[in-house]
């Protein structure tokens, strides 16, 4: 994916720039959710970084205006999960939502899992759940499903950095697990492929998000918290700034008479400043904050984002 393409939609309400980073709550889906932040917020432009089903809890991060040109850079981030295993049945959506597919009365032990979990660390193939945002020739994965058609899930490469055993029931009945893992990696397929690998059958019973990109729970609102504010009229104090998803991108100062040649579309040259011979992307920062992204490659650099933050 490119991490430039545009995200977002227009829509009627007031122009607000910045990020929400929301600690979403069991039963709502990811796109339920964000509805729900754009109204308290009365926003004009909003979108979401990263789906979380709806029995997943935890960091959705929210961009609304101007941050949602900043969607896929968050998207693109390591996300780490706390989630559960459920040993005995795997389900059709790999969830407690499913139906169950295969039974096993087997119940691993500690030393079984741990012996099988060094597989699942690395860049790894996996295979998403059918019940996903997974597009089938044109069509979610999970429409599909629902409609009762067979459906073929291709293999994809997904990186996990760390997974670890955090506790389980000493008779065996489920375990939890901490995972940190790239884009594109779906929990459900890998409790389902856990449980696989030590003979049994499993499906995931718990799942938290506790951290996307540079946002984690300690920065993350509730849905009764953020009405709450509505309610006194101090809602943007809930907003993070629209920058904030563009921490690991290299910064680079401008002038005054750069900043207007950037917000006209025009290159600039940033000389010494960041020479490189490869195309990397630059935020420009200017003496009020974020003012472009820039394309830099040797010593030209090209606005492929511009900002427009006048309003805060």
């Amino acid at each position: 994916m490119n991490p430039l393409k545009k995200s977002g939609r227009n829509k009627s309400g007031r122009p607000v720039n910045g990020w929400v980073i929301l600690d979403k709550p069991l039963g709502l889906t990811s796109v339920q959710a964000l509805a729900r932040v754009r109204r308290l917020m009365d926003a004009d432009k909003a979108g979401h970084a990263g789906t979380l089903d709806p029995l997943a809890s935890g960091i959705l991060p929210i961009a609304l205006g101007e941050a949602t040109k900043t969607i896929p850079f968050v998207q693109d981030a390591t996300k780490v999960y706390d989630f559960r295993v459920v040993f005995g049945a795997e389900m059709t959506s790999d969830d407690l939502e499913g139906t169950a597919t295969l039974t096993s009365g087997y119940r691993p032990d500690q030393t079984a899992l741990l012996s099988v979990m060094g597989r699942f660390v690395g860049e790894i193939d996996q295979v998403p759940p059918v019940f996903s945002a997974v597009h089938i020739d044109g069509q979610r994965a999970y429409d599909l499903a629902r409609a009762g058609v067979q459906v073929e899930m291709a293999t994809r490469r997904v990186r996990i950095d760390r997974l670890h055993l955090a506790r389980m029931d000493p008779d065996g009945a489920w375990a939890d697990f901490s995972v940190v893992c790239g884009k594109g990696t779906y929990v459900r397929s890998l409790a389902r492929d856990l449980a696989r690998a030590v003979g049994g059958h499993g499906h995931v019973g718990l799942l938290r998000r506790r951290r996307v990109g540079p946002f984690d729970l300690a920065c993350a609102i509730g849905l009764e918290t953020l009405a709450d504010l509505d309610y006194t009229a101090r809602v943007d104090q809930a907003l993070h700034p629209v920058q904030t998803a563009l921490d690991d991108i290299p910064a680079l100062a401008v002038t005054g008479l750069e900043e207007q040649r950037l917000r006209q579309g025009l290159p600039i040259m940033p000389g010494g400043r960041f020479a490189s011979s490869a195309s990397v992307i630059v935020k420009a920062m200017g003496p009020d904050g974020l003012v472009a992204l820039l394309d830099c490659s040797g010593a030209i650099g090209r606005p492929v984002r511009v900002f427009n933050l006048s309003n805060q």
